[in-house]
């Protein structure tokens, strides 16, 4: 259980580090995060509404 937490903390000190040392590279990684699971989403509906 110890090596989870560490990986844990390690992640969120990881993800602290690259918010104030690339903010743009930052936002640019979490705008096509979203853009991924906007188009995932869009295409099951587009699969849904093909199935009726």
């Amino acid at each position: 259980m110890q090596v989870k937490k560490w990986l844990t903390w390690g992640g969120i000190a990881f993800v602290a580090y690259y918010l104030f040392a690339r903010p743009t590279d930052a936002a640019d990684a979490v705008r096509g995060a979203f853009d991924t699971v906007f188009n995932a989403a869009d295409s099951l509906a587009q699969f849904v509404n093909n199935l009726a």
